[in-house]
C-alpha cells in the first residue's frame, strides 16, 4: 500500500510537467511545420551590427578631423597658400593649356626652368653676376582646375581649385621637387587630405609620368568634392526625411535610412575606387517592419497559405536611378515614386 502511495504521488507530480512541456511542443509547432522565420529580429540584428561598424567609423573621422585641423596642418596650408599666391602675382604671363599641350615635354620644360633659375640664383648669390631679363620672366599654366607654378628651390607647385555645381569649393596644393634635372620628382610637401591616398600615387605614378601622377592626384580631389558635397546636399534639401546617415571619410561608402509607409527604406552605396562620383554596388531594401503588419505568402488557393513575417524586398528603380544619377537628383526620384512602389509590393499595409 504504501509503495502504491508513492507511485501515485510521484505520478502526480510528473503531470503537471508533462503538461507543461506539450503545452510548450503546442506552442512551438506552427513556427516548425510553416518554417516561418522572425525576419525581424534577424534585421535588427543586421542593423544594430551596422550601427555599431559605422559608429566606430564615425569616432574614427573624429579623431583623424581633429588631427586634420591641428595648427601645424593650417600653418602648411596658410604658408602654402602664401606662397603659391606670391608666385602667380610675380608672374609675367599664364598659359591655359588644352589637352594636347598638357604633356612630358611641357612638364620636362618647366622642370629644366626652375633648376636653371636655383643654379642662377646660388651663382648670383657668390658673384656680381648682372641679372638675366629672361629668368625674370614668370610663367604660371593652367590646365582645367590645376594651376602650375614656378616656385623657389627648384619646386613646382600645383595648385587644385575643387568646385561642385559651378561654384568654387577648397583649394589643395601639392609641392613637387628633385635634386637635379635628371632625377625623380619627389613629394615634398601638400595640403591633400591624408585619407586620400597621396603617397601610393606617388609611388606608383610620379616616377614613371609625373602628368598622370599630377592629374590623377586632381581627379582625387574633384572626386572628393563631389561626393562629400552631395551629401552636403541631400542632408540640406531632405533632412528631415532622412533618419540616419553614415559615410566613410572619403565618402566612398555611404548609408541611409528612410521611413515610410510602416516601412524602413535602407540605401547603401560603395564606390569602385576613389575618383569615382557615382556609385559601383547598390542595395536599396525596404523593410515591412511595422509590428502588427503581416502578410501571406505561398498559396492562397490551397488550405489558407503560410504565415510569415515581413521581409525585405529589393527596390530596382531605386537601385537604377542611383547608378545613372548624382546622389541628390536620385534622391528626388526614388522619394517621388516611393509611395506608390511601396503600395504595389506591400498593398497589405496600404493606409496605413
Amino acid at each position: 500500500m504504501t509503495m502504491g502511495r508513492e507511485e501515485t504521488a510521484e505520478t502526480g507530480e510528473r503531470e503537471p510537467k508533462r503538461r507543461s512541456q506539450q503545452l510548450e511542443q503546442l506552442r512551438r509547432r506552427p513556427y516548425a511545420l510553416t518554417g516561418e522565420v522572425n525576419f525581424i529580429q534577424e534585421e535588427d540584428t543586421r542593423l544594430e551590427t551596422t550601427r555599431a561598424r559605422l559608429a566606430s567609423v564615425l569616432r574614427r573621422h573624429e579623431v583623424l578631423k581633429e588631427r586634420l585641423s591641428r595648427d601645424s596642418d593650417k600653418m602648411i596650408f596658410e604658408r602654402l597658400q602664401k606662397e603659391f599666391e606670391a608666385a602667380r602675382a610675380a608672374k609675367t604671363e599664364e598659359i591655359s593649356l588644352d589637352g594636347e599641350q598638357w604633356n612630358e615635354g611641357l612638364l620636362a620644360t618647366i622642370r629644366e626652368r626652375v633648376h636653371m633659375e636655383a643654379d642662377r640664383k646660388a651663382m648670383s648669390s657668390q658673384t656680381s653676376i648682372p641679372p638675366d631679363t629672361h629668368f625674370h620672366a614668370k610663367t604660371t599654366y593652367r590646365i582645367k582646375n590645376k594651376v602650375i607654378c614656378c616656385l623657389d628651390g627648384a619646386r613646382i607647385g600645383i595648385q587644385y581649385e575643387t568646385s561642385f555645381a559651378g561654384e568654387p569649393c577648397e583649394i589643395y596644393h601639392c609641392v613637387l621637387e628633385s635634386k637635379s634635372f635628371l632625377e625623380k620628382m619627389t613629394v615634398i610637401e601638400h595640403t591633400v587630405p591624408f585619407f586620400l591616398p597621396i603617397r601610393e600615387a606617388e609611388n606608383d605614378l610620379l616616377s614613371s609620368s609625373a602628368i598622370k601622377f599630377i592629374d590623377h592626384v586632381g581627379e582625387l580631389l574633384q572626386s572628393y568634392v563631389d561626393r562629400r558635397e552631395q551629401v552636403r546636399l541631400i542632408k540640406e534639401l531632405y533632412g528631415n526625411q532622412i533618419g540616419e546617415l553614415f559615410h566613410s571619410l572619403a565618402y566612398n561608402l555611404i548609408e541611409f535610412v528612410l521611413e515610410d509607409f510602416d516601412c524602413k527604406v535602407t540605401v547603401s552605396l560603395r564606390y569602385a575606387d576613389l575618383v569615382s562620383v557615382l556609385p559601383s554596388r547598390i542595395r536599396v531594401l525596404a523593410w515591412p517592419v511595422h509590428p502588427s503588419k503581416k502578410f501571406l505568402v505561398g498559396d492562397r488557393k490551397g488550405s489558407g497559405g503560410v504565415l510569415a513575417q515581413s521581409i525585405p524586398s529589393r527596390l530596382s528603380y531605386a537601385e537604377d536611378a542611383l547608378r545613372t544619377m548624382s546622389l541628390p537628383e536620385a534622391y528626388a526620384e526614388i522619394v517621388l515614386n516611393l509611395p506608390r512602389v511601396l503600395q504595389q509590393m506591400f498593398p497589405h499595409l496600404g493606409g496605413a
